[in-house]
């Protein structure tokens, strides 16, 4: 067995669930904002956009008694996003998680709208349309010019730059990002995205509001894909790189599994749908930069109809009615023979390998957060993949794993993975740093 997968023993798992709850309890305090900063009034909430996504943020609203003005222009959105979130309330009727009253007081707070005229008052209002920069900068624009003084503004894009949402209007001390998680009314992250101009009272209030609905809230800059995404994606790169090299699906998968995560990257992946963001990033391929390597490969799953559970198969294929993931020859055979064609050579990946490539590129990216200042903690990034993205909590989360295990091991992997892989395994200097002088990443914050 891998080094890395040894079993949790007791001890540590105490202690990694000890630090986990210390994380959570930390993330609220902010060194530059003081306990007692007054906070703005959240009385009423507009949502603009009645996707998944804005329907979830408007339930979680209205869970917390706040009533909620959904809004979407073309009233045909707008009738399916309020009936998903009638069918949602059904749902939980049904599974005796609600009552018929209780949902009736929760459906009574969220009323739809067509016109952004419908926001004028309210205390906040909270942009979740899809990933456009130029859309989010026009309802920003219209919005500053309607919403009342000292309202707050914030955008729930996943990664978009909220400086340049904000200077789209004339208070980009009211913006913010308030980046929730599918489905917003399930999912306990929230990442609070604080731009170069984000009033410090903007930020404690949202970290309150988070609060309130029963989220975790961490604080995070503005960086591509925040603290969440900015990690997570290099987890994805690596396992995509893996399968490319030589693994399969189930292989990574089993080691993740083992490792302690519920599900594998590429169950994962079939269960949200392959095709999340999948226009969006072919449209990208011709302007990406060419010193680096890409991968593709779940594009072109979808262009061959494999979008996941909901066509029956994806990375696994699926038996009518049942969700349990199985190895599929045909999606395996695709893969051989496309590393053929790219002129990979596939080799056997052994457990380790998986491993430090999904884990280690995202202490990497970790590090790199921290120096940056993007995270204020590594336990904010600790907690936010505990709580976000499925990390053992019995390990801590990833910044804890990698102070476990030793930063020295670490940074001489992502140094070795640097030379043989190039580009994305750039060492964070923190990291090279920190390993060098025998520190760890909670030896920094202990001194700071």
């Amino acid at each position: 067995m891998s080094t890395l997968l040894t079993p949790v023993d007791a001890s540590a798992r105490e202690l990694a669930l000890a630090h986990v709850e210390r994380a959570r309890r930390e993330a609220g305090v902010i060194p530059d904002i003081p306990p007692g900063t007054p906070l703005r009034p959240i009385g009423s909430v507009g949502v603009i956009g009645a996707g998944t996504m804005g329907g979830g943020i408007a339930m979680a609203m209205a869970n917390a008694g706040l009533p909620v003005i959904l809004v979407d222009v073309e009233a045909a959105a707008l009738e399916r996003g309020l009936q998903r979130v009638r069918d949602n309330y059904a749902f939980s009727v049904r599974r005796g998680r609600l009552d018929e009253a209780t949902v009736a007081e929760r459906l009574a707070r969220i009323q739809g709208a067509t016109s952004l005229d419908a926001l004028a008052g309210v205390d906040l209002v909270i942009e979740a349309v899809f990933e456009d920069m130029a859309l989010k900068r026009d309802i920003f624009s219209k919005l500053d010019a309607l919403v009342k003084p000292g309202a707050i503004l914030a955008t729930n894009t996943s990664g978009l730059d909220i400086d340049e949402i904000a200077a789209a209007t004339g208070r980009p001390a009211d913006v913010a990002g308030a980046h929730f998680f599918s489905p917003a009314h399930v999912q306990k992250l929230l990442e609070v995205v604080r731009g170069a101009a984000t009033a410090p009272d903007v930020v404690a209030t949202l970290m309150d509001l988070g609060r309130r609905l029963g989220k975790v809230a961490v604080v995070s800059r503005v960086y591509p894909g925040f603290i969440g995404n900015a990690l997570f994606r290099q987890y994805i790169r690596e396992a995509h790189f893996l399968v490319e090299d030589g693994a399969l699906p189930h292989e990574v998968d089993a080691v993740l599994e083992c490792f302690g995560y519920a599900m594998g990257v590429f169950a994962v992946h079939d269960m949200a749908g392959n095709d999340v963001g999948w226009q969006a990033r072919k449209a990208q391929i011709p302007t990406r930069p060419k010193d680096r390597r890409w991968n593709d490969l779940i594009l072109e799953l979808c262009d061959m109809g494999r979008m996941g559970q909901k066509t029956g198969k994806g990375w696994y294929r699926y038996e009518p009615g049942d969700r349990t993931p199985h190895r599929d020859p045909e999606v395996e055979s695709y893969i051989v023979e496309r590393s053929a064609r790219m002129g990979i050579a596939r080799r056997p990946i052994g457990e380790d390998e998986i491993l430090e490539r999904c884990l280690f590129s995202m202490v990497n990216e970790g590090a790199r957060l921290l120096e940056q200042g993007v995270a204020l903690r590594a336990s904010d990034i600790d907690i936010a993949f505990v709580t976000g993205y499925g990390f053992p909590a019995e390990r801590g989360g990833p910044m804890y794993f990698a102070d476990r295990i030793g930063l020295q091991r670490v940074a001489e992997t992502v140094q070795r993975m640097h030379a043989e892989h190039g580009y994305w395994w750039q060492p964070a200097p923190l990291l090279l740093e920190l390993a060098r002088t025998g520190r760890s990443f909670r030896d920094r914050e202990a001194a700071r």
